[in-house]
């Protein structure tokens, strides 16, 4: 068959009231009495994939697909200024995760993340082990401070062009400080063409961390304004704050997930999210199994990757739904 199951469409969706004044977009996809399995995006403030459906036996899965708070479908959306972002932070969305669990009667399910999903993932598990039966991660982070230095700053040599345009889009006392910071400031300047130009530079950026492919694009709705701007008010809100994690906390507390089996997807030349996060994760999670793909980065369009979590999604399909 092929590497990706055939394009589906929900058979369940609707808008949930998360309180704080925002409605989270969720839907559900394959079969009613399927295997239970939520999708947890990446960005954060990337919004749910149609393309992510398609990783899953759609005969075989029920799977549960939402948009985090401010993206996506949810509302109210981050691209508008006045949206609060003080009310969407880690510990609003792991509530979301939990009302949205009992809004569909689902009592464990597996946790699938891709990137940010991840980290948010491994804090939801680590949280409510009881409730998860598997866990699928891709391209794996745990949003440590490190890794933000690393994203923002420490990966600059291997892309020095695009980190100089990067870092000339901020003004030049600020080029050598916490860029995140800087960016955050500027996407939330009083010009709306500042604040574009800073939402575009912080997407370039990023764009060039996703593929090892110096060609690749990334999804067209990178190129959507108001997605662009949702998205890195978001992004910047989060790593400013470090996501709200103690640093580290993910990855020591990783034993609590001892008895739920999981695979870690990751590529070996992922610039994004370097192997060792991944690595250290399956050091401390003593039923996780790390694969890792030759060749591939932080996309999952890279060589190997969809085959990969297909084959982890398949794996567990044949495990007895809970």
């Amino acid at each position: 068959m092929a590497v990706l199951y055939p394009e589906i469409e929900p058979y369940e969706h609707g808008m949930l009231d998360v309180g704080d004044g925002n409605l989270v977009y969720w839907e559900v996809c394959g079969i009613p009495d399927g295997k239970p399995a939520v999708v947890f995006h990446g960005g954060p403030g990337s919004g749910c994939s149609t393309g992510v459906r398609r990783y899953f036996d759609p005969g075989a899965y029920r799977i549960v697909l939402f948009d985090q708070r401010g993206c996506g479908r949810s509302t109210p959306h981050a691209s508008n200024l006045n949206t609060d972002l003080s009310v969407n932070t880690t510990e609003h969305l792991l509530a979301d995760i939990e009302l949205l669990r009992r809004h569909l009667g689902i009592d464990r399910w597996l946790l699938f993340g891709g990137s940010w999903g991840s980290s948010l993932g491994l804090a939801c598990a680590e949280r409510n082990p009881h409730r998860v039966t598997e866990i699928v991660f891709v391209g794996v982070t745990t949003t440590r401070r490190s890794e933000i230095d690393w994203l923002y700053r420490g990966v600059a040599p291997l892309l020095p062009e695009q980190w100089a345009r990067f870092r000339a889009g901020v003004p030049a006392a600020e080029r050598d400080g916490d860029l995140v910071e800087a960016y955050h400031r500027l996407l939330h300047d009083p010009d709306p063409a500042l604040r574009a130009k800073a939402a575009k530079d912080w997407h370039d950026w990023e764009a060039a961390l996703l593929s090892v492919d110096p060609d690749a694009k990334p999804d067209p709705q990178w190129s959507r304004p108001e997605f662009r701007m949702a998205r890195a008010r978001i992004v910047t809100h989060y790593f400013r704050h470090s996501a709200w994690l103690e640093d580290g906390i993910l990855l020591r507390e990783a034993g609590s997930l001892a008895g739920i089996p999981g695979i870690m997807v990751h590529g070996r030349l992922d610039l994004g999210s370097p192997l060792v996060t991944a690595w250290e994760l399956a050091q401390a999670w003593p039923d996780g199994k790390l694969v890792v793909v030759n060749g591939a980065g932080h996309t999952p369009t890279d060589p190997g990757m969809s085959e990969a979590v297909v084959a982890a999604t398949d794996h567990f399909a044949k495990r007895r739904k809970p």
